[in-house]
Order: structure tokens, then sequence, then C-alpha cells
């Protein structure tokens, strides 16, 4: 089997790489090839399946072309620019976000029209879907109604998913991320930043910046389980998902009082008082339209497993990033 990564410098496909570098197989099937693809060549890291990698600009002609040039059986598209930089760049933001997977779609079926080619596509969507009004508890079968940048292009992306997977180009499925956090790193541009960035930095012996209020609601997933959901998704029989392609991940509802109560029980009031509150109105404004909690029932019911509570999101964080170790200096 042969696997193409595209978007495999960010953080949940570096950790896809290393899952499936130390799986080996997928669905059963041994991986025989492994390609990594972003903007620029990601790191290869040790293991046994034979990995390229290459640099690669999705949105530029013949790009998408180059990269199916070995015919993968498995495509996770996770590249995108993040919320707030989509936000800030329109043009970026779409040629990214949209005419980059456009692109890709449709050299997939170009493909399919001069050989047999049907490959299994996984596409990471985000609740960014969905905007306000909302009810309290949002449904899988929510209409998509995005307020930014970001929200409309995978919006977009969704409904061509299921455009194409519906004439047979490929077999595709979208997955609604949650908000993932712990992330792991430098702070990105992305709008959502600040709730990784106030259990990160603390945990790391680092002042962090808190924009908005400890009532804001949120909807969580950890980086283990974003990547659990991508080979879940790689190895589902999707006849079980009719025409909706795509779903909505398990996650967890909580607010910035909950992590920050959950960041005390992990690493005690030192690590709390490392937060300032610092109200940032573009971000209040921002957030305020974001969704909350769902119910993601269907997706649960397809064997998709999410994280308990945001104690073992913290949990996650500290094993998998911090080896175990809290406090100053520990990054």
């Amino acid at each position: 089997m042969k696997i193409l990564i595209i978007g495999a410098g960010g953080m949940v496909g570096r950790k896809l790489t290393v899952k499936l570098q130390g799986a080996g197989a997928l669905n059963g099937q041994p991986i025989t090839a492994l390609t990594l693809a972003d903007i620029f060549a990601p790191e290869v890291p040790q293991g046994g399946i034979k990995t390229t990698s290459v640099a690669a600009d999705l949105s530029r002609d013949g790009a998408a072309e180059e990269l199916l040039a070995e015919r993968p059986d498995v495509i996770f598209h996770l590249a995108a620019i993040v919320s707030g930089e989509a936000e800030a760049n329109f043009e970026k933001g779409y040629r990214i976000n949209l005419d980059g997977t456009r692109l890709l779609f449709e050299a997939i079926r170009q493909a399919g029209q001069v050989e047999h080619y049907y490959p299994k596509l996984v596409f990471t969507s985000s609740i960014a879907v969905f905007g306000e009004p909302l009810p309290a508890v949002i449904p899988d079968t929510q209409v998509l109604t995005p307020l930014t940048s970001y929200g409309t292009q995978k919006a977009i992306g969704e409904l061509l998913l299921a455009d194409y997977s519906r004439r047979g180009v490929f077999d595709g499925i979208g997955i609604r991320l949650p908000t993932i956090a712990v992330r792991p790193g430098a702070p990105n541009k992305a709008a959502s930043g600040f709730f990784s960035g106030i259990i990160r930095e603390p945990l790391a012996g680092l002042e962090a910046i808190l924009p908005v209020a400890e009532t804001v609601r949120h909807w969580f997933a950890s980086p283990r389980a974003a990547v659990g959901f991508l080979i879940h998704a790689a190895e589902l029989n999707t006849a079980t998902l009719g025409q909706r392609r795509s779903l909505s991940m398990p996650g967890l509802s909580a607010t910035v009082g909950e992590q920050i109560e959950a960041l005390e029980r992990a690493a005690g009031l030192d690590a709390v008082a490392l937060i300032r509150r610092e109200p940032d109105a573009k971000i209040i404004e921002m957030v305020a339209g974001w969704p909350k909690d769902f119910d993601s029932q269907r997706a649960t019911d397809l064997g998709f497993v999410g994280d308990s509570d945001i104690d073992e999101i913290i949990r996650i964080h500290i094993a998998d990033e911090l080896k175990g170790k809290i406090g100053r200096g520990a990054a």
C-alpha cells in the first residue's frame, strides 16, 4: 500500500507519520511507500518504511499531478493555512485552502479517466464550518453556516468531497476536527491558539496570554486523538456513510475556566499564576461565534474514539511532549 500525506510538515501530519511508521501497515495491509509533502520538504522520521519527502505547493498548477505520479492508494489531505492567517490574508486563504483542494480533487479525476485509479481520500475539515446562530449541542446534520473565511473554505471542501465521491472519482471521507489541544511547539497563527497556550506555556514555566473570559466554552481533542481519527477514517468502510461524507469527531466541551482548573490539578497554583489576562476584542468577537458542544454520536457509532476529559488531554501532552516532566525548564 502506498500512502501520501499532504501537509505532513504540520504538527498532526508529523505525528501521523510517526504512527504509520511504527505500525508499518494500514487496514491490515503493509505500507510499501510513504510520501510526505508540504510547502517545505518535511523531516523524515526513522522507520522501516520507504519514505520520500517533497516540497510541494498544492495550489501550483501541476503540483497535484506530480504528487499523484506514484498513484498512492490512500491520501491524507491535511494541508491548510490556519484560521487566523486565513482571515488576515483573504487571497492566500482561498488559494491554499480552496484552490489547492480543488486542484488535488481534479487531478485525481483526470488520472482516473486515463486509467483505473480510485484512491481513499481523508480530508481534514473543521468545526469552523458551523457558526452562530447554533443550538447548544450541534448535531451532525447541522447546516453549514461558517462565519470566517477559513470555515467557508473548509465547508466548500466538504461539498466538493461529497460531490467527487458521489461521482466515483475517489472514496472520500471528511473529518471535522475539534480544536486540537494541547498543541506542542511554538504558537501558530490560529485564532484558537490560546486554548493550547494557557496549558502549554505554564507547564513549561512560561507566561501565557489569555485573551478571552474564563467562561468561554469550546470543543477540544488531543493530538493523539486526532491521529487516531485519521487512521480510523482511512480504514473505515465508507459505505456506512451514505451521501453524508463528512462527520464531526468526538471531542470534549469545556470552558477556559475548566482548562485552568485541570492545569492546577496537573501542575499546581504556580503554573496557573503564569496565565496573564489580556482581553483582545478581535479574538473575543471571533470566538463568540464558534461552536461550543457537539453530538458526535454518529462518529462514535462508527468507531471513532476521543479523549475522556480535559485532565487526560493534559496528561497526554505531558507524556508525549514533556516526557512526564512539568514545571520550569520541562520543555
